[in-house]
Protein backbone atom coordinates (compact mmCIF):
# COMPACT_ATOMS: atom_id res chain seq x y z
CA UNK A 1 0.00 0.00 0.00
CA UNK A 2 1.34 3.07 -0.88
CA UNK A 3 1.75 5.96 2.05
CA UNK A 4 -0.84 8.21 -0.13
CA UNK A 5 -3.22 5.60 0.36
CA UNK A 6 -2.22 4.43 4.14
CA UNK A 7 -5.22 4.78 6.17
CA UNK A 8 -4.80 7.51 9.17
CA UNK A 9 -6.54 6.44 12.63
CA UNK A 10 -7.70 9.08 14.21
CA UNK A 11 -6.07 9.08 17.90
CA UNK A 12 -2.17 8.37 16.05
CA UNK A 13 -3.28 11.66 13.58
CA UNK A 14 -3.96 13.69 16.91
CA UNK A 15 -1.32 12.32 18.86
CA UNK A 16 1.73 11.68 16.63
CA UNK A 17 5.11 13.05 17.31
CA UNK A 18 3.79 14.37 20.80
CA UNK A 19 6.22 11.97 21.94
CA UNK A 20 9.12 11.84 19.69
CA UNK A 21 12.69 12.43 20.66
CA UNK A 22 13.12 16.18 20.26
CA UNK A 23 16.06 18.35 19.42
CA UNK A 24 18.72 19.06 21.90
CA UNK A 25 17.99 23.05 22.94
CA UNK A 26 19.56 25.07 25.56
CA UNK A 27 18.41 24.99 29.09
CA UNK A 28 16.21 27.72 30.21
CA UNK A 29 14.19 27.67 33.76
CA UNK A 30 11.14 25.48 33.58
CA UNK A 31 8.32 27.57 34.66
CA UNK A 32 5.89 24.62 34.50
CA UNK A 33 5.09 21.91 37.47
CA UNK A 34 3.49 18.80 37.74
CA UNK A 35 0.23 18.33 39.11
CA UNK A 36 -1.29 15.13 40.32
CA UNK A 37 -5.52 15.63 39.68
CA UNK A 38 -8.01 13.23 41.04
CA UNK A 39 -11.43 13.14 39.99
CA UNK A 40 -13.27 10.54 42.74
CA UNK A 41 -16.61 9.50 41.81
CA UNK A 42 -19.46 11.30 42.97
CA UNK A 43 -22.10 9.74 45.84
CA UNK A 44 -24.43 12.55 46.35
CA UNK A 45 -27.87 13.38 44.39
CA UNK A 46 -27.49 10.81 42.22
CA UNK A 47 -25.11 12.44 40.20
CA UNK A 48 -24.41 11.34 36.77
CA UNK A 49 -22.09 13.61 35.74
CA UNK A 50 -17.73 13.39 36.02
CA UNK A 51 -15.70 16.46 36.48
CA UNK A 52 -12.81 14.95 33.59
CA UNK A 53 -13.94 13.38 30.29
CA UNK A 54 -11.57 11.22 28.52
CA UNK A 55 -9.92 13.74 25.59
CA UNK A 56 -9.13 16.40 28.29
CA UNK A 57 -7.34 13.74 30.20
CA UNK A 58 -5.34 13.08 27.36
CA UNK A 59 -4.39 17.15 27.06
CA UNK A 60 -3.24 17.23 30.77
CA UNK A 61 -1.12 13.99 30.31
CA UNK A 62 0.34 15.69 27.36
CA UNK A 63 1.30 18.67 29.57
CA UNK A 64 2.98 16.28 32.37
CA UNK A 65 0.18 15.97 34.33
CA UNK A 66 -1.12 12.89 36.51
CA UNK A 67 -4.31 12.10 36.57
CA UNK A 68 -5.85 9.27 39.03
CA UNK A 69 -9.67 8.55 38.57
CA UNK A 70 -11.63 6.48 40.71
CA UNK A 71 -12.98 3.37 39.16
CA UNK A 72 -16.28 4.07 37.87
CA UNK A 73 -16.47 7.58 38.14
CA UNK A 74 -17.09 8.01 34.32
CA UNK A 75 -19.85 5.10 33.81
CA UNK A 76 -23.30 6.73 34.10
CA UNK A 77 -21.96 9.57 31.31
CA UNK A 78 -20.91 6.36 29.20
CA UNK A 79 -17.20 6.58 29.71
CA UNK A 80 -15.73 3.22 31.18
CA UNK A 81 -12.46 2.84 33.25
CA UNK A 82 -11.13 2.02 29.75
CA UNK A 83 -11.53 4.85 28.16
CA UNK A 84 -9.73 7.14 31.25
CA UNK A 85 -7.03 4.06 30.88
CA UNK A 86 -6.63 4.76 26.94
CA UNK A 87 -6.33 8.55 27.74
CA UNK A 88 -3.33 7.84 30.02
CA UNK A 89 -5.40 8.37 33.19
CA UNK A 90 -4.29 5.64 36.49
CA UNK A 91 -7.40 3.63 37.41
CA UNK A 92 -7.68 3.42 41.18
CA UNK A 93 -10.12 1.15 43.33
CA UNK A 94 -9.02 3.30 46.40
CA UNK A 95 -11.16 6.50 47.12
CA UNK A 96 -8.34 6.70 49.65
CA UNK A 97 -5.30 7.04 47.20
CA UNK A 98 -7.97 9.39 44.96
CA UNK A 99 -8.37 11.45 47.98
CA UNK A 100 -4.17 12.16 47.87
CA UNK A 101 -4.25 14.15 44.96
CA UNK A 102 -2.97 17.90 45.48
CA UNK A 103 -5.95 18.74 43.46
CA UNK A 104 -9.77 17.22 43.59
CA UNK A 105 -12.18 17.99 40.82
CA UNK A 106 -15.36 16.84 41.84
CA UNK A 107 -18.63 17.74 39.86
CA UNK A 108 -20.57 17.96 43.26
CA UNK A 109 -19.31 18.80 46.76
CA UNK A 110 -17.69 16.72 49.13
CA UNK A 111 -19.30 15.19 51.82
CA UNK A 112 -18.24 15.54 55.28
CA UNK A 113 -16.91 11.75 55.08
CA UNK A 114 -14.90 13.00 51.74
CA UNK A 115 -13.26 15.94 53.62
CA UNK A 116 -12.10 13.50 56.28
CA UNK A 117 -10.36 11.82 53.24
CA UNK A 118 -8.10 14.71 52.09
CA UNK A 119 -5.09 16.41 53.50
CA UNK A 120 -3.89 19.92 54.38
CA UNK A 121 -3.14 22.08 51.66
CA UNK A 122 -4.91 20.52 48.73
CA UNK A 123 -6.71 22.54 45.83
CA UNK A 124 -10.91 21.44 45.32
CA UNK A 125 -13.03 22.59 42.54
CA UNK A 126 -16.33 21.92 42.89
CA UNK A 127 -19.75 23.39 43.30
CA UNK A 128 -20.99 24.89 46.01
CA UNK A 129 -24.53 23.92 46.36
CA UNK A 130 -25.87 26.35 49.12
CA UNK A 131 -28.95 24.18 49.84
CA UNK A 132 -26.49 21.50 51.28
CA UNK A 133 -24.21 23.54 53.51
CA UNK A 134 -23.67 23.58 56.71
CA UNK A 135 -21.44 24.96 59.67
CA UNK A 136 -19.27 21.39 59.70
CA UNK A 137 -18.85 21.28 55.92
CA UNK A 138 -17.10 25.13 56.10
CA UNK A 139 -15.29 23.99 59.62
CA UNK A 140 -14.17 20.85 58.41
CA UNK A 141 -12.38 23.14 54.98
CA UNK A 142 -10.67 25.30 57.68
CA UNK A 143 -9.48 23.10 60.10
CA UNK A 144 -7.80 20.69 56.84
CA UNK A 145 -6.84 24.38 55.39
CA UNK A 146 -8.06 23.52 51.81
CA UNK A 147 -8.08 25.99 49.42
CA UNK A 148 -11.76 25.44 47.60
CA UNK A 149 -12.91 27.12 44.29
CA UNK A 150 -16.63 27.03 43.83
CA UNK A 151 -16.95 26.21 39.75
CA UNK A 152 -20.46 28.03 39.80
CA UNK A 153 -18.01 31.23 40.88
CA UNK A 154 -15.28 31.21 38.37
CA UNK A 155 -15.27 34.43 36.31
CA UNK A 156 -13.74 34.45 32.84
CA UNK A 157 -11.84 37.96 31.60
CA UNK A 158 -15.06 39.05 30.61
CA UNK A 159 -16.91 38.88 33.70
CA UNK A 160 -19.26 36.14 32.57
CA UNK A 161 -19.18 32.56 34.90
CA UNK A 162 -18.27 29.85 32.30
CA UNK A 163 -19.19 27.14 34.10
CA UNK A 164 -23.13 29.01 35.20
CA UNK A 165 -22.94 29.93 31.32
CA UNK A 166 -22.61 26.49 29.80
CA UNK A 167 -25.04 24.48 32.92
CA UNK A 168 -27.45 27.27 32.28
CA UNK A 169 -28.07 26.25 28.35
CA UNK A 170 -28.27 22.84 29.40
CA UNK A 171 -30.74 23.52 32.18
CA UNK A 172 -32.59 25.85 30.15
CA UNK A 173 -33.29 22.75 27.70
CA UNK A 174 -33.91 20.15 30.24
CA UNK A 175 -36.78 22.54 31.74
CA UNK A 176 -38.66 22.92 29.19
CA UNK A 177 -38.79 19.13 28.62
CA UNK A 178 -39.49 18.51 32.06
CA UNK A 179 -42.27 20.43 32.37
CA UNK A 180 -43.62 18.85 28.60
CA UNK A 181 -43.19 15.57 30.90
CA UNK A 182 -44.74 16.57 33.98
CA UNK A 183 -47.55 18.38 31.98
CA UNK A 184 -48.79 15.00 30.73
CA UNK A 185 -50.96 12.83 32.07
CA UNK A 186 -47.78 10.00 32.55
CA UNK A 187 -46.79 11.43 35.94
CA UNK A 188 -49.09 11.47 39.12
CA UNK A 189 -51.13 15.20 39.21
CA UNK A 190 -49.86 15.83 35.54
CA UNK A 191 -52.98 18.25 33.85
CA UNK A 192 -52.60 16.41 30.57
CA UNK A 193 -51.51 19.05 28.54
CA UNK A 194 -49.60 19.41 25.18
CA UNK A 195 -47.14 21.68 25.81
CA UNK A 196 -47.89 23.39 22.11
CA UNK A 197 -51.44 22.75 21.89
CA UNK A 198 -52.45 22.01 18.41
CA UNK A 199 -55.05 23.60 15.99
CA UNK A 200 -58.16 25.02 18.25
CA UNK A 201 -56.40 24.64 21.26
CA UNK A 202 -54.12 27.16 22.83
CA UNK A 203 -51.10 26.15 24.37
CA UNK A 204 -49.32 25.99 27.45
CA UNK A 205 -48.53 28.85 29.39
CA UNK A 206 -44.78 29.37 30.66
CA UNK A 207 -43.63 32.20 32.82
CA UNK A 208 -39.93 32.35 33.32
CA UNK A 209 -38.52 34.30 35.91
CA UNK A 210 -35.15 36.14 34.68
CA UNK A 211 -33.70 36.91 31.34
CA UNK A 212 -30.41 35.32 31.56
CA UNK A 213 -29.01 32.21 29.63
CA UNK A 214 -31.25 29.72 31.49
CA UNK A 215 -34.05 31.64 30.06
CA UNK A 216 -33.16 32.36 26.50
CA UNK A 217 -32.51 28.36 26.32
CA UNK A 218 -35.83 27.82 27.65
CA UNK A 219 -37.50 30.01 25.68
CA UNK A 220 -35.78 28.21 22.08
CA UNK A 221 -37.09 25.59 23.09
CA UNK A 222 -40.71 26.37 24.09
CA UNK A 223 -41.41 28.93 21.23
CA UNK A 224 -40.13 25.66 19.21
CA UNK A 225 -42.77 23.62 20.87
CA UNK A 226 -45.06 26.51 20.20
CA UNK A 227 -46.16 27.12 23.87
CA UNK A 228 -46.89 30.52 25.11
CA UNK A 229 -44.18 32.49 27.12
CA UNK A 230 -43.59 35.21 29.22
CA UNK A 231 -40.64 36.44 30.86
CA UNK A 232 -40.19 38.78 33.99
CA UNK A 233 -36.75 40.50 35.28
CA UNK A 234 -35.79 43.86 36.69
CA UNK A 235 -33.24 44.43 34.34
CA UNK A 236 -34.33 45.75 31.28
CA UNK A 237 -30.93 45.71 29.42
CA UNK A 238 -31.12 41.66 29.45
CA UNK A 239 -34.31 41.67 28.23
CA UNK A 240 -34.01 43.81 25.37
CA UNK A 241 -30.67 41.24 25.41
CA UNK A 242 -33.03 38.52 25.19
CA UNK A 243 -35.33 39.72 22.31
CA UNK A 244 -32.35 40.20 20.38
CA UNK A 245 -30.64 36.75 21.07
CA UNK A 246 -34.03 34.98 20.57
CA UNK A 247 -35.04 37.09 17.33
CA UNK A 248 -38.52 37.96 18.17
CA UNK A 249 -40.83 40.34 20.37
CA UNK A 250 -41.31 38.41 23.55
CA UNK A 251 -43.79 38.98 26.49
CA UNK A 252 -41.21 40.59 29.06
CA UNK A 253 -42.29 42.59 32.07
CA UNK A 254 -40.21 43.91 35.55
CA UNK A 255 -40.88 41.99 38.29
CA UNK A 256 -43.42 44.04 39.74
CA UNK A 257 -45.00 41.23 42.75
CA UNK A 258 -48.73 42.61 41.79
CA UNK A 259 -48.62 41.63 37.95
CA UNK A 260 -46.44 38.85 38.62
CA UNK A 261 -48.81 37.33 40.97
CA UNK A 262 -51.76 37.73 38.14
CA UNK A 263 -49.56 35.81 35.40
CA UNK A 264 -48.92 33.00 37.92
CA UNK A 265 -52.87 32.38 38.43
CA UNK A 266 -53.41 30.93 35.03
CA UNK A 267 -49.60 29.56 34.16
CA UNK A 268 -49.24 26.08 33.70
CA UNK A 269 -45.49 26.04 34.23
CA UNK A 270 -43.15 28.51 35.96
CA UNK A 271 -39.49 28.09 35.98
CA UNK A 272 -37.41 29.95 38.02
CA UNK A 273 -34.16 30.69 36.68
CA UNK A 274 -32.62 33.50 38.66
CA UNK A 275 -28.73 33.42 39.33
CA UNK A 276 -27.05 34.87 41.95
CA UNK A 277 -23.67 36.43 41.88
CA UNK A 278 -22.63 36.23 45.14
CA UNK A 279 -24.73 33.99 47.38
CA UNK A 280 -28.59 32.95 47.98
CA UNK A 281 -31.00 33.48 44.59
CA UNK A 282 -33.99 36.15 46.31
CA UNK A 283 -37.22 34.92 46.51
CA UNK A 284 -39.68 36.04 43.74
CA UNK A 285 -42.80 34.04 44.62
CA UNK A 286 -44.36 33.50 47.91
CA UNK A 287 -46.06 30.40 49.63
CA UNK A 288 -49.43 32.59 48.84
CA UNK A 289 -48.63 33.09 45.05
CA UNK A 290 -47.96 29.33 44.26
CA UNK A 291 -51.74 28.63 46.56
CA UNK A 292 -53.52 30.58 43.73
CA UNK A 293 -51.80 29.01 40.87
CA UNK A 294 -53.53 25.89 39.21
CA UNK A 295 -53.93 22.34 40.50
CA UNK A 296 -51.55 20.35 38.21
CA UNK A 297 -49.43 23.32 37.21
CA UNK A 298 -45.89 22.45 37.23
CA UNK A 299 -42.57 24.47 38.93
CA UNK A 300 -39.22 24.24 37.94
CA UNK A 301 -36.75 25.90 40.38
CA UNK A 302 -33.38 26.01 38.37
CA UNK A 303 -31.97 28.26 41.07
CA UNK A 304 -32.55 25.87 43.82
CA UNK A 305 -28.49 25.31 43.68
CA UNK A 306 -28.74 28.51 45.55
CA UNK A 307 -31.81 28.41 47.57
CA UNK A 308 -34.19 28.86 44.99
CA UNK A 309 -36.59 31.56 43.85
CA UNK A 310 -39.61 30.14 44.63
CA UNK A 311 -40.76 30.38 49.13
CA UNK A 312 -42.22 26.92 48.99
CA UNK A 313 -39.38 25.32 46.58
CA UNK A 314 -37.20 22.58 49.10
CA UNK A 315 -34.01 20.54 47.45
CA UNK A 316 -35.02 16.73 45.52
CA UNK A 317 -33.11 14.54 43.49
CA UNK A 318 -32.94 12.57 40.52
CA UNK A 319 -34.62 9.25 42.22
CA UNK A 320 -37.32 11.31 43.58
CA UNK A 321 -37.36 14.67 41.57
CA UNK A 322 -40.79 16.03 42.07
CA UNK A 323 -43.49 16.92 45.19
CA UNK A 324 -46.44 18.57 44.84
CA UNK A 325 -47.87 21.63 47.11
CA UNK A 326 -51.22 23.37 47.22
CA UNK A 327 -51.91 21.11 44.31
CA UNK A 328 -49.24 22.83 42.75
CA UNK A 329 -46.06 19.57 41.09
CA UNK A 330 -42.76 21.43 42.34
CA UNK A 331 -39.82 20.10 40.47
CA UNK A 332 -36.49 20.89 41.98
CA UNK A 333 -33.66 18.79 41.28
CA UNK A 334 -29.85 21.15 41.38
CA UNK A 335 -27.93 18.91 39.53
CA UNK A 336 -31.09 18.74 36.25
CA UNK A 337 -28.32 19.17 33.73
CA UNK A 338 -27.15 15.52 34.82
CA UNK A 339 -30.46 14.15 33.22
CA UNK A 340 -27.97 14.36 30.28
CA UNK A 341 -24.70 13.77 32.07
CA UNK A 342 -22.50 12.63 28.80
CA UNK A 343 -23.26 16.33 27.43
CA UNK A 344 -22.89 17.69 30.59
CA UNK A 345 -19.78 16.33 31.26
CA UNK A 346 -18.10 17.27 28.10
CA UNK A 347 -19.16 20.42 29.01
CA UNK A 348 -17.87 21.35 32.54
CA UNK A 349 -14.48 19.28 30.94
CA UNK A 350 -13.95 21.63 28.43
CA UNK A 351 -14.13 24.56 30.98
CA UNK A 352 -12.12 23.20 34.01
CA UNK A 353 -8.98 21.59 31.74
CA UNK A 354 -7.63 25.48 30.80
CA UNK A 355 -7.71 26.14 34.44
CA UNK A 356 -5.72 23.33 35.35
CA UNK A 357 -3.63 23.88 32.69
CA UNK A 358 -2.91 27.37 33.60
CA UNK A 359 -2.57 25.95 37.60
CA UNK A 360 0.38 24.29 36.20
CA UNK A 361 1.83 27.22 34.66
CA UNK A 362 3.02 28.88 37.55
CA UNK A 363 5.62 27.87 39.97
CA UNK A 364 2.77 28.19 43.28
CA UNK A 365 -0.97 28.41 43.51
CA UNK A 366 -0.59 31.44 45.23
CA UNK A 367 0.46 32.99 41.51
CA UNK A 368 -2.64 31.83 39.57
CA UNK A 369 -4.61 33.57 42.64
CA UNK A 370 -3.03 36.65 42.45
CA UNK A 371 -2.86 37.29 38.91
CA UNK A 372 -6.65 36.48 37.78
CA UNK A 373 -9.34 38.14 39.65
CA UNK A 374 -11.76 35.79 38.23
CA UNK A 375 -10.15 32.84 39.53
CA UNK A 376 -10.00 34.47 43.50
CA UNK A 377 -13.71 35.78 43.10
CA UNK A 378 -14.73 31.80 42.99
CA UNK A 379 -12.18 31.42 45.87
CA UNK A 380 -13.98 30.90 49.36
CA UNK A 381 -11.66 29.08 51.21
CA UNK A 382 -7.98 29.73 51.81
CA UNK A 383 -5.48 27.79 54.21
CA UNK A 384 -7.63 27.70 57.14
CA UNK A 385 -9.66 31.37 55.85
CA UNK A 386 -13.18 31.46 54.88
CA UNK A 387 -12.76 34.35 51.91
CA UNK A 388 -16.72 34.34 51.01
CA UNK A 389 -18.05 37.16 52.92
CA UNK A 390 -21.99 35.92 52.14
CA UNK A 391 -20.91 32.35 53.51
CA UNK A 392 -19.02 34.03 56.73
CA UNK A 393 -21.89 36.30 57.54
CA UNK A 394 -24.81 33.21 56.48
CA UNK A 395 -22.63 30.57 59.30
CA UNK A 396 -21.21 33.25 61.72
CA UNK A 397 -17.95 32.56 60.92
CA UNK A 398 -14.77 35.31 60.57
CA UNK A 399 -14.74 36.57 56.88
CA UNK A 400 -10.85 37.39 55.85
CA UNK A 401 -10.02 38.86 52.42
CA UNK A 402 -8.73 37.00 49.75
CA UNK A 403 -6.85 40.54 48.21
CA UNK A 404 -6.05 41.30 51.56
CA UNK A 405 -4.33 38.12 51.88
CA UNK A 406 -2.66 38.10 48.55
CA UNK A 407 -1.25 41.53 49.06
CA UNK A 408 0.03 40.29 52.17
CA UNK A 409 2.22 37.69 50.79
CA UNK A 410 3.86 40.18 48.30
Amino acid sequence: MSKLNKPIIFSDFFTEGQYQTEVETLSTQDKTKSLTIGVPKEIILNEHRVALVPHSIRTLIGYGHKVIIESGAGLKSNFTDHHFSEAGAQISFSKEEVFKSQVLVKIAPPTSEEIDLMYPDQILISPLQLPVLNDDYLEKLKKKRITALAMEYLQSEDGNYPIVHIMSEIAGNCAVMTAAEYLNNSREGGRGMLLGGVSGVPPAKIVILGAGVVAESAIKVAIGLGASVRVFDNDITKLMRLQNAVGRHLHTSSINPVYLAYQLTSADVVIGAIHSKSGRAPILVTEEMVSKMKDGAVIIDVSIDQGGCIETSRMTTLDNPSYILHGVIHYCVPNIASKVSRTASLAVSNIITPLLLKMGSGLHFDNILYENQGIRHGCYAYKGCITNEYLSRRFGLKYTSLELLMTSKL
